[in-house]
């Protein structure tokens, strides 16, 4: 093959957006003599999808958002006192979101609710799922900012598009009135449309001191909990400390 032809296939390669076409002498490298121009071809289109998949699976994580990268592979699973590990592998399967259900993570701090709703969206992003990651106190701050700046059916109309919408820490902070209605509006309309992880170190019963109108808060939990997994995270020691330790 001479160079004008070698230009060639890179300018079409670029004009088409299928860059991989460009390895072809790799492709051909590895076929054997009885392979022909059908199985050459094949080889070629496999080897950019596989490229488009990792790409995507890259775009889908940076747009997540997450505070940092976790996977499964790095939670002790024997630190769960009362979840079993065979929950965990099921809910890896993103199968719930599939499903449309949601994930209420509850546990003392420092039990890892963090670190796996990380990984479980992290899985999520490489089976194909949009993910956004949120603390529970930075949606609160975006959505009113949203409505300051007269964009929240815009911010909202984002939030619908996505599969899995992780709301971290919902604890320490009390939201006004304005913030709990606007988070529940959120919450609410993603009820057996799209699916939401949850995690909080308060009971159920102690979300009040969160919302000021119980009476939302009730109509609120029944939504989270409609169709879920509540996992019990709490366990005697702290997953960060433990972790700082080892790694001494």
């Amino acid at each position: 093959m001479n160079s004008v032809q070698k230009e060639t296939i890179k300018l079409y390669a670029k004009q088409l957006r299928v860059p991989t076409f460009n390895n072809y002498d790799k492709v051909i490298r590895h076929l054997s003599a009885d392979d022909g121009y059908e199985q050459f071809l094949i080889e070629l289109m496999k080897q950019e999808l596989a490229e488009r998949s990792v790409t995507g699976q890259k775009r889908r994580i940076k747009a997540a958002k997450f505070p940092s990268m976790k996977t499964l592979d790095e939670f002790d699973m024997t630190r769960l006192e009362n979840v079993s590990e065979s929950t965990v592998r099921q809910l890896a399967s993103c199968d719930f979101i599939k499903q449309r259900q949601n994930i209420v993570m509850i546990g003392n701090p420092g039990s890892g609710k963090t670190h796996m709703s990380i990984a479980l969206g992290m899985n999520a992003c490489e089976a194909g799922y949009r993910v956004k990651f949120y603390t529970a106190v930075n949606l609160a701050a975006e959505l009113a900012e949203a409505v300051q700046m007269n964009r929240l059916s815009k911010l909202e109309k984002s939030l619908s598009k996505i599969d899995l919408l992780i709301i971290d820490e919902l604890s320490y902070l009390t939201f006004n009135r304005y913030q709990s209605e606007m988070l529940f509006q959120i919450i609410s309309e993603r009820s057996e449309r799209a699916s939401v992880i949850i995690t909080t170190n308060l009971e159920f019963s102690e979300w009040t001191q969160l919302f000021e109108n119980e009476m939302m808060l009730a109509a609120l939990i029944d939504r989270v909990t409609f169709r879920s997994f509540v996992l019990n995270m709490n366990c005697n020691s702290s997953y960060r400390i433990d972790s700082t330790m080892n790694n001494d």
